[in-house]
This record gives structure tokens, C-alpha cells and sequence, in this order.
């Protein structure tokens, strides 16, 4: 039995095991019987949705959801399968990564901590985090018999009938869906169309942290998305605790000065980039060791594309910079970095 971890988040957790963890070959179900089968694809723009036929493999079968097949064999399985349950001894599934397609997985040069191995297992270790559209789990991806493994942050995104979002309006001007009847579906809120908002959302965030990470944003590194589950940087200590978010810190433990300068720099490099991250505050802004890292960016907002964009960068910039300015930052400062993030942004 592992140790109980403790987090930020929740006073204490132990290791629990993903519920419906899929297996190497499992069958993949409808959304809906009342709609169409559709296979989630994400690549440089972030989701989209094909017919479930438009995938096939050499024997015929059809990929499913997360790049599983439709038709199998079921002694595909056992060769997998360590004991009973189907799933590798020791852990709770194997690794997902050979699950991901190249556009599916984190950008390059990696970092050394990423666990690539076919042979590793992933072991989810308890919650992190709960909210309105995802959850956010503790998991360790470890080749067994070895020292090499790493803990991650696993973020889901609920199932249709758990879900609340309610971020959809504004942040999504213009970013349509290329199949009018999948618009439909997300419009309608019908159980098909909350999967697609799901698959969306997901895509969406794992898109924006693979390109600000590229770009030098302090962001957690995106390792891979798979359905709707995004793997990430773990940010905490190597025994699973979780770094306080910025609206848990008192001034005194911490540089207010130097946190507000590693802002600005992200945040600068996010405007030169042309976005905002578009719901930022000091919930979202977690503090490791003296680093800031900025998380929850699904609804990043080109602030020259929307028409709200100057708004939003603005928001963010007054929403994070209330804390500094209760913590002693003089309030000029949070005006001056309005205007020097629109500067950036080239919006005159």
C-alpha cells in the first residue's frame, strides 16, 4: 500500500484506481445511440471530429475513440495482460504514450523526465484537483524493476453528465467547428454535443500548452492528450505535493517583486504571440520553489481576432494584479504592464 500523499487541494489522499481505464484493443462505445459515431483527432489547431469510418486499419477495422479499434480480437488483450484484471501487475494500466499520435504528444526537445518507454506502467496515486469542466489526478508513469519514472498531472474532462461549461461564450468567438452538424450538436448541449465540447476544450488547452510552452511561457509541459485526458507537468515535490496556488501565499513567503517580473515576462511573451491567456487570477498561477507557472488555458484569446480581446488581456492583467497590490505592489505598476502588454500585442 502506497503512503497517503497530501495536496493543496485536499487535506490528504491515497492511491485509487482510474475507473474504466481502457485496455490496449477495448472497444470503443457511441456517444449517443441517437447520434453519429465520431473519432477526436487533434493536431496544430487543436480538436476536430471525423466520421468514425475515415480511420482504418490494414485488416478493416475502424479506429475508435483514442485511437482504439472497433473490431478486435479479444487475444489481442492477453499478451497484455500481467494479471487478472487486465491490467499490468503493479500498476493501474499501462502507458498511454504509444497510444498518441505524433501531433497527440508534447513538442520536441522534450524534457529528460519524460517517460517514453513501451514497457512503463501508470499508477494513479489520488486527487489533485477538482472543478466545474476537469479534474485534475495524481499519476506516476514508471518502468518497473528500474528508478526511471516520473509523476504527472493527469487532467480530465468530465463525461456529459457531470459537466458545467461555463466558459463557452466569448472565448470560443470564431472558432467554429468545420461540421455544421457537429455545431449543432455543441449548441443544443445534447450529450454528443457535450462530448465534442469536451474533446474541444481538451484540445484546445493541450494545443495552447504545447505552443506557449515553445514559445517560453511558464506553463507545465504538456506530455500527451488522449481522448479527453491531458498528461502534464507535475508541479509539486517529488512526494505528490502539489504547489500552492498565488492566492494561498502570504507576502512574506515569497518575493513579491520577482513574481511580478516573472509575470510580466510570460505574460509579454503571450501578448508578442498575439494571445491572452483570457481567465487568469490568482487561482490559476500556482508558485514552486520560487517558480510561477501558469495553468488552466483552455480559453487562451487571440486579442486581435476577437473583438474582446483587449478587454480580456486587460481583465487578466487587473484580476492577478489585485493580489500583488494587496501584498504591497505599488498600483501603478499593474497599470503599467496594461499598457505595455498592448504595446506587445501591437493594439496601438
Amino acid at each position: 500500500m502506497r503512503e497517503r500523499f497530501s495536496s493543496t487541494e485536499t487535506e490528504s489522499f491515497s492511491r485509487i484506481r482510474a475507473k474504466g481505464a481502457p485496455r490496449r484493443g477495448r472497444r470503443s462505445e457511441r456517444f449517443d445511440d441517437n447520434e453519429p459515431e465520431v473519432v477526436f483527432r487533434f493536431d496544430d489547431h487543436g480538436a476536430h471530429a471525423v466520421a468514425g469510418d475515415e480511420y482504418t486499419d490494414d485488416d478493416g477495422g475502424h479506429e475508435g475513440h483514442d485511437g482504439e479499434y472497433e473490431n478486435y480480437d479479444d487475444s489481442y488483450n492477453d499478451s497484455y495482460d500481467d494479471n487478472p484484471d487486465g491490467g499490468p501487475a503493479g500498476g493501474d494500466r499501462w502507458s498511454t504514450w504509444d497510444q498518441s499520435t505524433p501531433t497527440e504528444k508534447g513538442p520536441e526537445p522534450r524534457p529528460a523526465w519524460v517517460v517514453t518507454e513501451l514497457a512503463a506502467v501508470d499508477t494513479e496515486l489520488g486527487l489533485v484537483k477538482t472543478g466545474k469542466e476537469a479534474d485534475v489526478f495524481l499519476l506516476e508513469r514508471g518502468v518497473p524493476g528500474t528508478e526511471r519514472r516520473t509523476l504527472m498531472a493527469a487532467k480530465r474532462y468530465r463525461d456529459s453528465q457531470h459537466r458545467m461549461f461555463h466558459r463557452d461564450s466569448g472565448y470560443l468567438e470564431g472558432r467554429r467547428h468545420k461540421e455544421s452538424r457537429i455545431d449543432r450538436a455543441m449548441a443544443k448541449r445534447t450529450a454528443f454535443g457535450k462530448e465534442a465540447i469536451a474533446a474541444q476544450w481538451a484540445g484546445a488547452e493541450f494545443a495552447a500548452l504545447c505552443r506557449l510552452w515553445s514559445a517560453g511561457v511558464a506553463v507545465p509541459y504538456p506530455v500527451q492528450i488522449m481522448g479527453t485526458e491531458i498528461l502534464m507537468e507535475f508541479v509539486g515535490d517529488e512526494s505528490g505535493t502539489a504547489a500552492p496556488r498565488l492566492a494561498q501565499l502570504r507576502a512574506e513567503e515569497v518575493d513579491v517583486e520577482d513574481l511580478w517580473a516573472q509575470l510580466g515576462r510570460s505574460l509579454s511573451l503571450l501578448a508578442v504571440d498575439g494571445y491572452a491567456h483570457g481567465d487568469l487570477s490568482a487561482y490559476n498561477i500556482l508558485v514552486h520553489q520560487g517558480r510561477l507557472v501558469i495553468i488552466d488555458v483552455p480559453q487562451i484569446v487571440d486579442v486581435v481576432a476577437n473583438p474582446r480581446g483587449r478587454a480580456f488581456l486587460e481583465r487578466d492583467v487587473r484580476n492577478v494584479g489585485a493580489w500583488f497590490v494587496s501584498r504591497g505592489l505599488p498600483e501603478h505598476r499593474v497599470g503599467e504592464l496594461v499598457g505595455a502588454l498592448e504595446s506587445d500585442a501591437r493594439l496601438g
